[in-house]
């Protein structure tokens, strides 16, 4: 049965107006992304955005707002400490370890953590998917399936397959923190498949979280935020009340909007 409280948005932004007003007109929190070794190389020909942010960034965003901050660092690595000091020491609230593939990881990167801020995982290898049950005993502050770098990871074209094949389903059964997939945008807009189809798939998975990204960034243009932000987080609100029966028909409708494009993969994804 779907949650009736709202799904947490998190904004991916190193621009402090824009960011202060999407949290204060309702958004949960600010994501600086530092992630980018291997990325490039990981990502070729793929579209994807590659964000530039800096720590002088996430200092930047923890003075402009109140909400919660995060800071995706790079994948585990010699650098990790590091970058966990930093991040820490410019007001990180967590911090997102990506590409995951060993609870080691995710252990070692939570003794650097040392309890100082909160640490949230990004399940987006094949690896991360089959040791879920192992990652979700973790203290995590989140888990997030990355749909766009696990689209890569198994070698495929479709980047929604994952919440038509049961592999979202079957993470989401063994994760009791905050659990977060796909991103959303405004209410009518998105693509491949129609955004509204996709945030009522959120809904049906009890998604706690979600990311508001280029698209949504895109979408908001020339709007006002304090009218958008709460019509989208009404939708989701609106999405968590139907009965069994609607939630299925928008679940068989997700699924056929998903087989009809063939789920292509969007010339300019987010990362």
């Amino acid at each position: 049965m779907p949650k009736l409280t709202a799904v947490d948005l998190l904004l991916f932004t190193v621009d402090p107006g824009f960011g202060r007003d999407v949290v204060a007109a309702g958004a949960a929190g600010i994501v600086v992304d530092w992630e980018r070794r291997g990325k490039a190389r990981r990502q070729a020909g793929e579209g994807t955005q590659i964000n530039g942010d800096t720590a002088d960034d996430l200092a930047r965003m923890r003075a402009a707002t109140d909400g919660r901050l995060l800071c995706r660092v790079n994948g585990y690595g010699p650098w990790t400490a590091g970058e966990v000091d930093d991040a820490v020491a410019r007001g990180a609230d967590e911090l997102l370890l990506p590409m995951v593939r060993t609870p080691e990881e995710v252990d070692r990167t939570l003794d650097l953590v040392a309890g100082r801020c909160g640490l949230g995982i990004l399940v987006e290898t094949q690896d991360a998917v089959d040791r879920v049950p192992e990652l979700a005993r973790r203290p995590l502050s989140r888990l997030y399936v990355g749909l766009n770098d696990l689209r890569i990871d198994r070698r495929s074209r479709e980047l929604f397959r994952p919440l038509v094949d049961g592999t979202v389903d079957a993470v989401r059964a063994h994760v009791r923190q905050p659990f977060g997939v796909g991103g959303l945008t405004l209410p009518g807009r998105g693509f491949p498949v129609p955004g509204d189809l996709l945030a009522a798939e959120l809904v049906r998975l009890g998604t706690d979280f979600t990311f508001l990204r280029r698209s949504f960034t895109a979408d908001l243009a020339g709007r006002d935020p304090y009218r958008e932000v709460p019509l989208l987080l009404a939708s989701l609100a609106d999405l968590a009340l139907a009965g069994p029966l609607t939630v299925a028909e928008r679940r068989a409708a997700f699924v056929a909007a998903v087989e009809g494009a063939g789920a292509p993969v969007p010339v300019a994804l987010p990362a």
